[in-house]
C-alpha cells in the first residue's frame, strides 16, 4: 500500500517549450548518435584472424585522399540494427541527413588532428549500395513514394554539370536586412523567397511585398547532374514504348556514369512540382498533381561493355557446368545446332553466326590503336531463306541485342543524335542503336534498302568502333563496340545468276568491312524441297507440344549464359605456327583473286583485302573461345579458311558465273549477246514484231530456243523491249 497517499508534484512550464518539438529533436540526436556507433563500431572479420573497421577507415582513407565520401551497405547496417535500416528504408529523406551528419562527426573524430589551413571540417557524402533484388521502373506506384527503391536500366542522356544552392542568403530590398543560411532542400525542389520582411523599425514604412532578392556570392553550392534513365529493352513488355525516369545526382554521383551504361540505382523516389503550363487556365486541374523523379544515392554501373553480363551472377556450380560443356569435343557443332534449331540446314551461316555471337579478341597495340575484335556478317540472298529469322534468333540470345530494319532507321538513329533539352534550352546527346549495343550485336535488316548517306554512317562503327560527332557545339567520341548482322537482298530481288556482280549493290567501301559475306540462294532441289517441306509441316504440327530441347543441342538461356561466360573470361590469340600457316593461305588467296579478276578483266566488287586477313584471324580467334582456350591452333585455322572460303571468297568469284543451266562457258556467253545484237538490228526503237516470228528467224539459223527466250526476257528485265497485245508482239521502246 505504500505510496498511496503520495500527491506527486506539479510543476508549470513557464518558459513554454514545445514538448512535441523536444521529442522530435530527441529522437533525431537518438537516431544520430546509433548512425554515428555503427560508422565507429562496425567491423569486418573475427576475433581470432583480426578484424577491421569498415567505415572508420575507409573514412578515414578517404578524407586524406580529399574525397569526401563513404559507401554505406545496407545489410551491414541491417546486421548492425535492425530499426536503422528499416528507417533508412521506410523514410530516407530525413535519415540519409541524419547518417551523413554522423559521418561528418565519425570523419572528425579520425581525421584529428588536421594540419594547418585545413581545419574546417568538410560535409561527407554518404551513398548507400544494396544486394536486394531490383524493381523496375513500371513498378513504381505511389505507394512507393519517398521510399528507398533500387531501379535497373541504360542511362541514354546526361545534362552537363550544374550548380545548385544548399544554403542561401536573401537580402531585404529596402530595408537591407539580410537573412543568410537558409537551408534548401536537396532534390529538385525549389525554394519560395518571403513575401513579407519581418523587420519593424520605427518611423520607417513597412517593406512592400516581395522585397527579398538572393545573394550569390554568399550561398553555398553543390554540384548535380539531371540524367535520364530508360528501363532495359529486355525488361520492355512486347509492343511498348521503353519508359523513362528522371534522376538527379548530385556532388560525388555526378560524371559516374554516360549515355550507354547500364546501372542500377540507388534511389529516392520523389516528387517535384510539374513545369507550370504555358496558359494559366482558371480552373485548376493540374493542382495536386505532382511529376515523379529519383532522388540518387548510389549508383553501381553494371560490367563494362557486355550489359547485364552474367559473369557477376554465375555461381561456381554453374561455372563449371560450363566450363565442362566448353571442354566437349565437339562444342562447336552443337552450338552451330543449337542456333535458331527450328529452321533447317544453312549449316555454314549457322556457324558463323556462332563465331560472330562469341566474337574474337580485342587487341590494344602498345602506341594506343585499337584493333576490333568483333566479327561482322552480311547475308545476301533470295526472299523466303530464313534471313530475319536468323536475325530475331541472334537477337535473343545475344547478350545485348538490338534489331533495326533499313528503312525504319536513319543515320542518327543508329548513330547518336543531338537534342535540344527542352527545359534548359541546351543541347545534350542521345545514344542511338549502336551505342545502345555496345558490347552485342546490332541486327540490321533490309540492309538494301538503306539510304546511302545513312549506311555511310555505320562505316566507322564497323571499323573503327567509336561513333565521332561534332554537331551543334558538341564534339565527342562514343564507343560501338558491336557486332554487325545484316541481311540484304539482291537487286532484281531475286539473285540473277545471269547478272553476276550487278546483284551486289554496295560499295566495296562497306563489303569490305563484313567479314564474312553469305550469298543464300535458293536452289530448286527435289531431294532437299522434300526435306525442307517435311521439317516445316513438322514444326507446325508439334508447334506447342514440344517444348524440351532437341537431344544434341543447348537450351537458349544456357547458351545465352555460356556466350556471356565466355565473352568475359576468355581471349585467345593466334599460335604461331597457326599464324604462319595463315600468312601463306592468304598469300594464296590474293593471288587467286588477282588471276580471277585478269580472267573476268573486270574488278570484282567484294575485294580481298587485309581487313579479310584479320577477319580470318578474328574468326579462328573465335572458334578457340567456345572451347575457352588460350590459342587458337591450326585446326581453328583450317576452319576458320573453310568458313571463308564458303563465305567472301565464294561469293567473290561467283561474279563471274554468267548463268544457271550450265550456262557457264565462254562460248555460250558469246552466243548470247550475238543473238541480242542481231535482234537489236532486226528491228529498231519503236517498232512492233509478232514474237513466234522472232524466235522461227533465229531457229532457221540454228540457234537453240533457250537461249532466244533468255535474251527476250533479259531484255525485258531491261526495259528494252515490251510485251504488246496479250503478249503476242514484241514492242522495242529503247
Amino acid at each position: 500500500m505504500s505510496g498511496f497517499d503520495d500527491p506527486g508534484i506539479y510543476y508549470s512550464d513557464s518558459f513554454g517549450g514545445d514538448a512535441a518539438t523536444d521529442e522530435g529533436q530527441v529522437r533525431k540526436s537518438q537516431l544520430q548518435r546509433r548512425f554515428k556507433e555503427f560508422l565507429r563500431q562496425y567491423r569486418v572479420g573475427t576475433d581470432r584472424t583480426g578484424f577491421t573497421f569498415k567505415y572508420r577507415d575507409e573514412l578515414k582513407r578517404h578524407y586524406n585522399l580529399s574525397q569526401y565520401w563513404v559507401e554505406v551497405e545496407m545489410e551491414d547496417l541491417a546486421s548492425f540494427d535492425e530499426d536503422l535500416a528499416d528507417y533508412l528504408y521506410k523514410q530516407p529523406a530525413e535519415h540519409l541527413q541524419l547518417l551523413e551528419e554522423a559521418a561528418k562527426e565519425v570523419a572528425d573524430e579520425v581525421t584529428r588532428p588536421r594540419p594547418s589551413g585545413e581545419e574546417a571540417l568538410q560535409d561527407i557524402q554518404v551513398m548507400l549500395r544494396s544486394d536486394a533484388n531490383a524493381a523496375n521502373i513500371r513498378s513504381l506506384k505511389s505507394d512507393q513514394m519517398s521510399h528507398l527503391v533500387k531501379i535497373p536500366g541504360i542511362v541514354i542522356a546526361a545534362t552537363p554539370v550544374r550548380a545548385k544552392a544548399t544554403k542561401i542568403a536573401i537580402q531585404c530590398r529596402s530595408c537591407r536586412n539580410t537573412i543568410s543560411n537558409i537551408a534548401v532542400r536537396p532534390g529538385l525542389e525549389g525554394y519560395a523567397l518571403p513575401r513579407k520582411c519581418n523587420t519593424e523599425q520605427a518611423g520607417r514604412p513597412k517593406c512592400p511585398l516581395d522585397p527579398y532578392f538572393i545573394m550569390p556570392d554568399k550561398c553555398k553550392c553543390v554540384d548535380f547532374q539531371v540524367l535520364k534513365l530508360q528501363e532495359s529493352p529486355d525488361a520492355v513488355p512486347h509492343g511498348e514504348m521503353p519508359r523513362h525516369l528522371q534522376l538527379y545526382c548530385d556532388r560525388y554521383l555526378c560524371d559516374k556514369v554516360v549515355p550507354g551504361n547500364r546501372v542500377t540505382i540507388m534511389g529516392i523516389y520523389s516528387i517535384k512540382k510539374s513545369a507550370q503550363s504555358k496558359n494559366k487556365s482558371r480552373d485548376n486541374v493540374g493542382v495536386g498533381i505532382r511529376s515523379a523523379y529519383l532522388r540518387v544515392v548510389g549508383i553501381q554501373v553494371d560490367v563494362e561493355g557486355s550489359g547485364h553480363s552474367f559473369a557477376g551472377s554465375v555461381t561456381p556450380q554453374e561455372e563449371e557446368e560450363l566450363r565442362r560443356l566448353a571442354a566437349m569435343p565437339n562444342i562447336y557443332e552443337t552450338i552451330a545446332k543449337s542456333i535458331a534449331p527450328s529452321i533447317y540446314g544453312s549449316t555454314d551461316i549457322k556457324k558463323a553466326i556462332a563465331c560472330l555471337l562469341f566474337g574474337g579478341s580485342r587487341k590494344r597495340l602498345p602506341d594506343g590503336l585499337t584493333r576490333r575484335g568483333d566479327i561482322n556478317l552480311l547475308m545476301l540472298g533470295d526472299p523466303g531463306t530464313a534471313k530475319s529469322q536468323l536475325l530475331k534468333f541472334v537477337e535473343k540470345c545475344s547478350p545485348i541485342g538490338v534489331y533495326t530494319s533499313g528503312k525504319g532507321s536513319s543515320a542518327a538513329g543508329l548513330t547518336a543524335s543531338v537534342i535540344r533539352d527542352p527545359s534548359s534550352r541546351s543541347f545534350f546527346m542521345e545514344g542511338g542503336a549502336m551505342v545502345l549495343a555496345d558490347g552485342g550485336v546490332v541486327c540490321i535488316d533490309e540492309f538494301d534498302k538503306m539510304r546511302e548517306d545513312d549506311r555511310v554512317a555505320i562505316h566507322e562503327a564497323m571499323e573503327q568502333q567509336t561513333i565521332s560527332i561534332a554537331k551543334a557545339g558538341i564534339t565527342t567520341t562514343l564507343n560501338s563496340r558491336c557486332s554487325v548482322l545484316a541481311a540484304a537482298n539482291s537487286v532484281f530481288g531475286r539473285w540473277d545468276e545471269t547478272k553476276g556482280e550487278e546483284n551486289i549493290d554496295f560499295m566495296p567501301t562497306i563489303l569490305s568491312r563484313f567479314d564474312m559475306i553469305f550469298i543464300v540462294k535458293d536452289e530448286h532441289n527435289e531431294e532437299r524441297d522434300m526435306t525442307l517441306a517435311k521439317h516445316v509441316m513438322s514444326l507446325h504440327v508439334s508447334a506447342l507440344t514440344q517444348t524440351q530441347a532437341v537431344e544434341g543441342e543447348i537450351e537458349l538461356n544456357k547458351l545465352k549464359k555460356l556466350i556471356s561466360f565466355c565473352r568475359t573470361k576468355c581471349g585467345p590469340r593466334l599460335s604461331a605456327a597457326a599464324a604462319e600457316k595463315l600468312k601463306n593461305r592468304y598469300i594464296l588467296m590474293r593471288s587467286g583473286t588477282r588471276q580471277h579478276e585478269q580472267e573476268s578483266d573486270r574488278r570484282s566488287s567484294i575485294p580481298i583485302t587485309i581487313r579479310q586477313l584479320e577477319a580470318i584471324v578474328r574468326i579462328a580467334e573465335s572458334l578457340a573461345k567456345m572451347k575457352l582456350q588460350p590459342f587458337a591452333t591450326e585446326a581453328d585455322v583450317e576452319e576458320a579458311l573453310r568458313l571463308f572460303h564458303v563465305s567472301t571468297l565464294d561469293a567473290a568469284m561467283s561474279g563471274s558465273l554468267s548463268g544457271a543451266e550450265g550456262f557457264t562457258t565462254q562460248e555460250d556467253q558469246e552466243m548470247l549477246s550475238r543473238i541480242e545484237k542481231q535482234l537489236k538490228r532486226r528491228f529498231a526503237i519503236g517498232s512492233q514484231v509478232s514474237e513466234h516470228s522472232i524466235v522461227q528467224d533465229f531457229m532457221r539459223q540454228k540457234y537453240p530456243e533457250h537461249a532466244i527466250y533468255k535474251v527476250l526476257q533479259l531484255m525485258m528485265r531491261r526495259g528494252e523491249i515490251q510485251h504488246r497485245m496479250q503478249r503476242k508482239v514484241l514492242y522495242r521502246i529503247k
